[in-house]
């Protein structure tokens, strides 16, 4: 009794250096926790605060935009620039809005559709120097944009199509070379006993590629959608250069024409440029449970 009595007692100090190690190790885990969830908090709000700054000025007289201190709550909230901003003669907003739709709408749709296809076809095919014309494709990733615009300018320009969206919506049914190289990573993470499977049951590439493969990139396929919607949504430089009909002006442009109007008359010009930026929030909100699940899979197939 008295020997089982030493040995305990000799163990106790041994228990304590390993609890107090144990105390130390999920210390050490919840603080740098805690670091992470603060250095979060801190990025969010980097980024939060010029959305919430510009939502707020639309909401504000012009004197305490730029009154010092900041004012970050007006003192009256003016949601008449509201009604200001949506029925102005210069900034049909609605007009704009259905431009706006229209025309990244129907580049989404041309770069999801051709960038699946041929992104199946580099990595589901065999055919002579596949692996040659993907690294060609890849390539031109590397080829600044404003080198390609000028004969393209001239192409269209002698096919008679400025003036309209066509020359916008056209080259993107002809595939983008970054959203063919992420296609074509995920679908070579598909098992190719499903190719092998619908082969054996007569179906063809066509079928193989709409009925089986195209279902099950649909989380990569719905990220190709919103990236393309939101770059297009923002595109300045292309209807500048091809638009010329006021009514036919998406809302990137509708409102650096608003602006050239409204320079002083900061209200009417944040509360437009937050109806601008307002249907991206909504689509965000609406996708993202889609959109995070797309790129997590994208890069664990890839």
């Amino acid at each position: 009794m008295a020997q089982l009595q030493r040995r305990v007692e000799a163990s106790r100090p041994i228990v304590s250096v390993v609890t107090r190690s144990a105390r130390r190790t999920r210390l050490r885990r919840h603080l740098a926790l805690a670091a992470q969830h603060a250095l979060l908090v801190a990025v969010a709000i980097i980024f939060v605060v010029p959305i919430y700054w510009m939502v707020i000025s639309g909401l504000k007289d012009s004197n305490e935009i730029f009154a010092r201190p900041l004012i970050w709550w007006p003192h009256v909230v003016r949601w008449s620039n509201v009604a200001a901003a949506l029925t102005y003669p210069g900034f049909p907003f609605l007009r704009f809005l259905w431009n706006s739709v229209f025309y990244a709408g129907s580049v989404t749709i041309g770069t999801a559709l051709s960038c699946a296809a041929v992104g199946y076809g580099f990595a589901r095919l065999r055919f002579p120097e596949r692996d040659v014309l993907f690294a060609i494709t890849v390539s031109t990733m590397m080829i600044p944009p404003i080198v390609t615009f000028i004969p393209t300018y001239v192409l269209f320009r002698y096919l008679g199509l400025l003036g309209s969206y066509l020359p916008l919506i056209l080259p993107t049914f002809l595939g983008n070379a970054f959203f063919i190289f992420m296609m074509r990573q995920f679908y070579m993470g598909l098992p190719w006993e499903l190719s092998d499977a619908a082969k054996v049951d007569g179906a063809g590439e066509w079928r193989i590629f709409w009925r089986i493969m195209l279902p099950l990139v649909r989380s990569a396929l719905i990220v190709v959608a919103i990236f393309t919607f939101v770059w297009t949504w923002q595109d300045f430089f292309g209807p500048l250069v091809y638009l010329s009909n006021p009514d036919q002006y998406p809302l990137s442009l509708g409102l650096f024409a608003f602006q050239s109007q409204h320079t002083t008359d900061w209200p009417l010009m944040m509360m437009a440029s937050t109806l601008t930026t307002l249907p991206l929030v909504v689509l965000f909100f609406f996708t993202q449970r889609y959109f995070l699940q797309g790129i997590t899979l994208t890069g664990l197939k890839g």
